[in-house]
């Protein structure tokens, strides 16, 4: 089950812990010193080839509609800029920006508190349920919204229900439709569907007042994003080509958004919900300190491997372990600060999860296809499941914990949580 002892799963001293978080503080502390002209013409290059993407993808739009290959082509190409513009809009400005990480150049128009992204997803609720409840709560189980988003089961403290039997649909909806399901992610839907099954029971009087208004916004910025990506803009086609222009503009918005959210879906599970990304308990934060809360976010977190137009289109999200140890600095400065990560990941002996995406977003279709059955159909034990770890994966026969914090070998190396389970699965495949 989820980890519920970080330090003894860690294989760290409170001393080390200390360590690594004065490390890690020092490492945040050069980056932000660092910031200047350099990063801030990074980003105005990128909101100016988003727009340029943008602005041609609607031109092309314009000639969609017409007869033969230039209607043909001018849909392509329609099709293909908006899906760029769409995904930049998305990753490497509306996430990174609402995330405060160009709030430094005290300019308005790149702002986290004023950025409105081009998504069904509002803004303002998105910094709620993602920037404080699952930055904060980083894979706590019952608190951060994000293990599962309410519907999907991935990992076994969530425990199972029939309608799990559909985990692999559920999660072919909300791939096609991620817009949608980050849209009302922050109205809690489970909860208030159940509560409904339940004659209201579950809901305080003030709930449900509560839940209306936040359906109205909800409600009201889908109906925006709407009118603007299969009504506004396809109408612009209609004096060129009618409505045969009109559909195939509408078309080409439908494909770059369906673009957007599929790609939106696998970087995100892919820095959730491999192999190796942690969950944790409630009882594990109560008292959690700045380098606690540092070290939980490098083990619940994954990043996958790429090319740097991979990472650019990911918004650098395949650097999710250094973006949820510092969500607030340029994402232009990720790699870098990557690889010094990694270095302190080699000194305290910790587990760094990474690898090719493909591999990485397999396992998460992996984990909710196996997930999706009752427990009594899974193989791997409860503690050492391949989605799922706790600190009993280092229990002996008896039950009692065989881990040594800070353990040094008598060559001078540190013997810590990545040789244990490096040595746990060498074990296992000699048996």
């Amino acid at each position: 089950m989820a980890i519920t002892d970080i330090a003894e799963y860690a294989h760290l001293t409170d001393a080390d812990i200390e360590a690594l978080g004065a490390e890690l503080d020092a490492l945040r502390k050069e980056i932000e010193d660092g910031r200047g002209e350099t990063d801030a013409r990074y980003i105005r290059r990128v909101i100016k080839s988003q727009r340029i993407a943008e602005t041609a993808g609607r031109v092309f739009g314009l000639g969609a509609g017409m007869k033969g290959w230039k209607g043909k082509a001018a849909w392509a190409a329609s099709a293909a800029c908006l899906s760029y513009a769409k995904v930049i809009e998305n990753n490497e400005l509306g996430h990174n920006i609402m995330h405060g990480q160009w709030d430094w150049m005290n300019d308005p128009e790149i702002h986290s508190t004023t950025w409105e992204w081009d998504s069904a997803c509002d803004s303002s609720f998105w910094r709620h349920t993602h920037n404080y409840m699952h930055h904060k709560y980083t894979n706590v189980t019952d608190l951060d919204d994000d293990i599962g988003y309410g519907i999907l089961r991935v990992t076994r403290d969530q425990p199972w229900e029939p309608y799990m039997l559909f985990n692999p649909v559920y999660n072919v909806i909300l791939m096609l439709g991620f817009q949608y399901g980050k849209a009302v992610q922050h109205l809690e839907l489970m909860n208030a569907l159940k509560a409904a099954l339940n004659g209201g029971a579950q809901y305080r009087e003030h709930d449900w007042p509560e839940f209306r208004n936040r359906l109205k916004v909800v409600l009201t910025k889908i109906a925006k994003q709407t009118a603007k990506d299969y009504v506004l803009f396809p109408a612009m086609a209609v004096p060129i080509a009618g409505s045969a222009g009109f559909r195939r503009s509408a078309l080409a918005n439908m494909t770059a958004n369906t673009v957007r959210n599929v790609w939106d879906h696998v970087t995100i599970f892919c820095a959730h919900f491999p192999d190796d990304a942690e969950k944790f308990t409630v009882e594990e934060i109560d008292r959690e300190t700045m380098p606690q809360w540092y070290l939980r976010q490098m083990l619940g977190s994954a990043n996958f491997e790429g090319s740097s137009t991979l990472h650019f289109l990911s918004g650098h999200l395949g650097r999710q372990i250094e973006h949820h140890l510092y969500p607030d600095l340029p994402s232009n400065r990720y790699n870098y600060i990557a690889s010094r990560v990694r270095e302190i990941a080699d000194k305290y002996d910790l587990t760094y999860t990474t690898g090719p995406i493909w591999r990485q977003y397999a396992q998460t279709w992996r984990t909710v296809a196996k997930l999706s059955l009752p427990d009594r159909f899974l193989l791997a034990t409860a503690d050492n499941a391949p989605e799922t770890h706790s600190e009993k994966r280092f229990h002996d026969a008896t039950g009692t914990s065989t881990v040594v914090k800070g353990d040094i070998d008598a060559y001078g190396n540190r013997r810590g949580l990545r040789s244990r389970v490096r040595e746990t699965a060498q074990r296992t495949a000699r048996q």
